[in-house]
Formats: structure tokens, C-alpha cells, sequence
């Protein structure tokens, strides 16, 4: 019975849900939501990560909480009900980021409150959690929280990297035998319409890769 119990736990359907976001269906990439922090928190690897991982845990927990009260909130007031949820829980991640990385939390500024108001977590509320169970939905939170969070990682590490020839803080480029060979930090990188030109070649390289996302 356990074997079979686990097996429907991570089914075929259920493996697709959580896997599903990290590429073929990505938020930022295809769906095209949550450009605005993409575009905000990722000069930076630390506060990119730190962004991903808090949207994550966010977007998993108001899934399951709504998937359970599904069947008991009216429907004239579920936007309602779906945006006291996760302002709650924002709030408890605010919390916690002061915390424990009260640095980091800085950084972040007024992003993590605007979480609130993040296209991907409102979008999975009414489109999956309130038709799915608990399961289901906390694997699409966690698979579409990690697409977002890969994204950002991937923009951040470009950014900073050649930004500011760091990496999480530790040197990288800043190397007096590169500085001879000519090279200098690109101070393009970190200014915002950089991040949405790294989010377009991402956004090219997935839809060269994959001929079912190309417009017919």
C-alpha cells in the first residue's frame, strides 16, 4: 500500500506539474509574468536568491492554505480571501528576512512586500489551487516558485559577474593581471533595462531550443 501510496503522490501528472514551470512553461520566460522584480532584485546574486527562495516558499504554502479552503470560500470573495492569505505569509517572510539576513532584507527594500501583488503567485492561486487538491497545488507552487527563483539566479549571476566582478560578494574579475589585459567592470550590467535584455536571450535560447513555443 505505501508503494502505490507514493506512487500516486509523484505520478506522472504530478512529477509534470512540479517540473513543468522550470522550463517548458516557465513564469518569466513563456507565461511572461513577474518581470518587474526580475527586473529590480537582480543586480545582485544574494538578494536574487533570497527573492526566488522567499516567492517559493510564499507562492508553496498559499497554495496548499487555499486548496484546502476551497470548497468553503464564496466566490464573490475569493481575490479577497486569496490576497489575505498571502499578505499573512509575506509578512512572516519579511519578518523572518529582518531577522536573519536584516542585510539582505535591505537590499530587497519594498520588493518582498510587493510579493503581494507578484502575477505568478495570484495566477496559481485561481488557476490551479482553486480547482486542485493540497498535493498538487503544493507541487505547482514549488515548481512555479523555482522557475521564477532560476530565472532570477540566472540574470543576477550574468549582472553582477560582469557588473561588478563579484560573485556573492567573493572577487571574481577584479584582478590587477585582467585590469592590464584591458578589462573593466560593464556598468550597463547593472542597470535595469540590462536585466530585461539578459531575460530576452534566455527567452530566445528557450524558444531556438523548443520549435512548440515558436509563434506559428
Amino acid at each position: 500500500m505505501r508503494n502505490k501510496d507514493m506512487g500516486q503522490l509523484f505520478s506522472k501528472k504530478n512529477r509534470e506539474v512540479f517540473s513543468t514551470p522550470l522550463g517548458m512553461n516557465n513564469p518569466v520566460t513563456v507565461q511572461v509574468l513577474g518581470i518587474c522584480s526580475a527586473l529590480a532584485v537582480t543586480a545582485k546574486l544574494e538578494p536574487a536568491i533570497v527573492m526566488g527562495l522567499s516567492v517559493t516558499v510564499i507562492t508553496a504554502f498559499a497554495n496548499v492554505v487555499i486548496s484546502l479552503l476551497r470548497k468553503t470560500i464564496p466566490n464573490r470573495i475569493r481575490i479577497i480571501v486569496q490576497l489575505v492569505v498571502v499578505a499573512a505569509l509575506v509578512t512572516i517572510v519579511s519578518e523572518i528576512l529582518k531577522a536573519f539576513a536584516y542585510d539582505v532584507s535591505v537590499q530587497l527594500s519594498v520588493y518582498v512586500g510587493l510579493i503581494i501583488t507578484n502575477c505568478i503567485l495570484m495566477g496559481r492561486l485561481e488557476a490551479f489551487a482553486m480547482q486542485n487538491g493540497p498535493w498538487e497545488s503544493c507541487l505547482d507552487g514549488i515548481g512555479n516558485g523555482l522557475g521564477y527563483a532560476k530565472i532570477l539566479i540566472i540574470v543576477a549571476f550574468f549582472r553582477e559577474l560582469l557588473g561588478s566582478g563579484t560573485l556573492l560578494g567573493f572577487n571574481i574579475l577584479n584582478h590587477e593581471w585582467l585590469t592590464n589585459l584591458g578589462y573593466v567592470n560593464n556598468g550597463l550590467m547593472l542597470m535595469p533595462p540590462m536585466a530585461l535584455i539578459i531575460c530576452a536571450c534566455i527567452i530566445w535560447y528557450q524558444r531556438a531550443r523548443h520549435k512548440e513555443l515558436q509563434e506559428k
